[in-house]
């Protein structure tokens, strides 16, 4: 255990296999320990437990997927992490509990991917004895599949209490289909967007913000466009301690670490994807986040 002037936790998840906690000395606290149970991992951020819940995972070939690099310096900077292609990315979403509030970060992907490619997560909460109706609120990062594809199966709401919070730019993108046609961006991407979100839109289950706005107590969120238009960062707060859920800034580590610029198919904008992650990992540098 070690004691620091003061401590601040601002720790990077995203929906992929990343977790980095990272620690920024500033008042004397000692440190966390929390607990483990079956069916997630837990850490505790000032006097609230976040837990993650796995969705299962799904394969990816790098060599189709990434740009700006080659198949060779992937395979490079993959070998260095003891990885080669194709590599099987998790997929996560994250449970936070505050008073009169049971939060989820993203929903996995639901039925989107087919058997045996994610779609755990009701399976995952069970075993912490979460069930669906229980969840007041779900933040979800950006309107892709495996972040949102666990809000609805069969074409009906899953987390029937649920408020759904998105960045607008999402909704105002995604729900327009002219910008399919300007943008050139796939239309799946479309599809799933109002397979997954049409239904809480229509139960006025959703709220959009954009810019930076307080959305729950202690909870913010912050649109960075790029990804998505409107693809979010949301950051718990809870005595002095600080936690950012970051979604897909970051596809793999291994590559983008070392070279930010490095984008992916996925990506809305490419250009606008490297500018958001090189400023996050700026900012990360300068609070001591790692």
């Amino acid at each position: 255990m070690f004691t620091v002037k003061k401590l601040a936790i601002s720790t990077l998840l995203t929906g992929s296999v990343l977790f980095f906690p990272a620690i920024h000395a500033v008042a004397s606290v000692p440190q966390h320990v929390v607990k483990q149970q079956a069916g997630g991992y837990s850490v505790q951020v000032g006097d609230t437990i976040v837990t993650a819940f796995t969705d299962g995972s799904v394969p990816q070939d790098l060599h189709a997927l990434l740009r700006r690099t080659t198949a060779e310096n992937t395979d490079a900077l993959l070998a260095k992490n003891f990885q080669a292609n194709p590599v099987e990315a998790s997929i996560n979403a994250f449970y936070i509990a505050i008073p009169g509030h049971k939060i989820l970060v993203d929903t996995g992907s639901g039925q989107l991917f087919g058997p045996g490619k994610g779609g755990r997560l009701i399976e995952s909460l069970a075993t912490q004895g979460i069930k669906p109706e229980d969840i007041t609120d779900i933040l979800i990062t950006h309107a892709h599949s495996d972040h949102a594809g666990g809000l609805v199966k069969d074409g009906q709401r899953v987390f029937t209490r649920a408020q759904v919070y998105v960045g607008k730019p999402d909704i105002d993108f995604f729900f327009n289909d002219e910008n399919q046609k300007k943008s050139g961006y796939d239309q799946n991407y479309f599809d799933v967007a109002h397979k997954t979100l049409k239904p809480y839109l229509d139960a006025g289950k959703v709220k959009t913000f954009s810019g930076t706005e307080q959305l729950l107590p202690g909870i913010s969120g912050t649109v960075h466009p790029g990804h998505t238009p409107g693809s979010a960062f949301y950051t718990l707060e809870s005595k002095g301690e600080k936690m950012t859920f970051v979604g897909d800034i970051i596809h793999v580590a291994a590559v983008q670490f070392p070279q930010p610029n490095v984008t992916i198919a996925y990506d809305e904008d490419q250009d606008g994807a490297a500018r958001v992650r090189n400023a996050a990992f700026a900012e990360f540098v300068k609070n001591k986040a790692l």
